[in-house]
């Protein structure tokens, strides 16, 4: 008994000691992700509910953006009721740091301590915040390790602050500890990208996840920590499809997360029906976003996303030897020989079939609503992190006009958000705004549902 008793209580420890996973979400979820200018101006979150529009066609959710540029954790708890909350979660994804851990503050003579004092006071933040979350057993949460501070590219010699880094990794810890002591699932988004960012600069010592300023991740950078985060969740290896068909006996060898009907043809072209239960991932080609570089499409070369999450395989055995087009509802999107076929080939790399082309249209719905809920987030900076403290919060009168006004010349961040507060001030255009987001999303799931296509495997000309 006393042996069952110890290897009971060494059970119980490891479980709780072990860092717990996110779930996926679930159908009906309001995921609201709370952050930084990172989370503020930043993909990722996007690029998660992409993953989630095409491959859970069925499984609508909604993801919402509850980042401000410049925060501080003292700030998320300043709007935490005001900005958070009242956007009704059901999950709530935390993650800060960048801006609590300094920038040049570092070169001051008392550097060091002012910053020690400072991540302090942070911790003793993230306590109130903390308190929040213990009472709203009604929401998941999961918290999110930043993404790293780059000081070591050699793109240029500005904004490298000594000490940043180190002073970030101590708050990712103290994040992952604070997750772990709740039981709260944990997300790193910081050790990963910082061993990329390694790697590559073996290679090349100007590469960066984040090659604009050191710290805002560019459109790869945010596709790796969606490609994390969807890690983290558990979805690896889920298939948009699998399907292997003999030629030769007109069989279905295979045929996983879809249907295939009709089989017909010979050792020389089949033809079948194919209905598949999600749609590839579209990967943007476009550089997007003021100041950046890169491309989504350019994570490829940094995680291996298309292996282990964007794979539809049509396999075809029993081929003679020869050169074969692939036809999809008699449109010819690619050609082939018989040895790849029999291999498989991942049609989720063709932008030219007829899913891969529906899939691109509800990433531009998606980028669509991206752009308006930025309008609405560049508000909230003006209200929380401008008004609120001159008593003027959500009062979007003449007299906060002209409070804005005053210290655009001098500020440039006011400056810049100006003209998008003139029009956001008014609850009518907010509402309008919402309105055409909530359009858009409905539009998606309306469109998101894969159809029924004819593949036909025939002779190359």
């Amino acid at each position: 008994m006393k042996k069952l008793l110890l290897l009971f209580i060494a059970a119980t420890t490891l479980q709780a000691n072990a860092q717990q996973h996110p779930a996926p979400f679930q159908k009906g979820d309001r995921v609201v992700f709370v952050g930084n200018s990172i989370t503020d101006g930043g993909h990722y979150h996007s690029y998660i509910w992409l993953y989630y529009m095409t491959r859970f066609p069925d499984r609508r959710i909604t993801c919402l953006n509850a980042g401000i540029g410049g925060d501080v954790i003292g700030q998320i708890n300043d709007r935490f009721e005001d900005d958070v909350l009242s956007k009704k979660p059901t999950v709530l994804t935390l993650t800060w740091g960048m801006n609590d851990t300094g920038y040049f503050e570092w070169y001051r003579s008392d550097g060091k301590d002012t910053m020690q004092k400072r991540i302090q006071r942070s911790y003793n933040n993230y306590g109130i915040v903390e308190d929040k979350l213990k009472k709203r057993s009604d929401i998941k949460k999961i918290f999110i390790g930043g993404s790293p501070y780059d000081g070591t590219a050699k793109f240029n010699d500005k904004n490298i602050f000594p000490g940043k880094t180190q002073a970030m990794s101590e708050v990712v810890t103290f994040q992952e500890q604070a997750a772990k002591k709740n039981n709260w699932p944990f997300v790193d988004f910081y050790h990963p990208m910082m061993a990329i960012n390694q790697r590559e600069q073996q290679q090349d010592s100007t590469f960066s996840l984040t090659p604009g300023d050191r710290i805002h991740p560019d459109n790869d950078g945010h596709m790796v920590m969606a490609y994390l985060f969807l890690k983290a969740q558990g979805l690896v290896g889920q298939p948009v499809a699998t399907m292997h068909i003999d030629a030769g006996t007109k069989q279905v060898k295979q045929a996983a997360n879809c249907k295939i009907s009709t089989v017909t043809g010979t050792t020389d072209g089949v033809s079948f029906g194919y209905l598949a239960q999600s749609l590839p991932y579209p990967l943007d080609t476009v550089i997007r976003g003021w100041g950046n570089k890169r491309k989504q499409s350019d994570a490829m070369k940094e995680v291996p996303f298309m292996k282990e999450f964007n794979q539809e395989v049509l396999q075809v055995s029993g081929l003679k030897a020869g050169r074969y087009d692939l036809l999809m509802d008699g449109e010819k999107v690619g050609t082939y020989d018989a040895g790849q076929l029999n291999t498989g080939i991942n049609l989720a790399e063709n932008p030219r079939t007829p899913e891969y082309q529906q899939a691109i249209q509800i990433s531009e719905l998606n980028e669509e609503r991206w752009e308006i809920e930025r309008r609405l987030r560049m508000y909230a900076w003006m209200e929380f992190n401008v008004l609120r403290e001159k008593g003027m919060l959500f009062k979007d009168n003449n007299a906060a006009m002209d409070t804005v006004n005053a210290y655009a010349a001098t500020n440039i961040f006011i400056g810049g958000n100006r003209d998008n507060f003139s029009r956001a001030r008014y609850k009518a255009l907010r509402e309008a705004w919402q309105q055409e987001m909530n359009v858009l999303t409905d539009k998606i799931y309306e469109i998101n549902k894969p159809q029924l296509h004819k593949i036909t495997i025939a002779s190359a000309r």
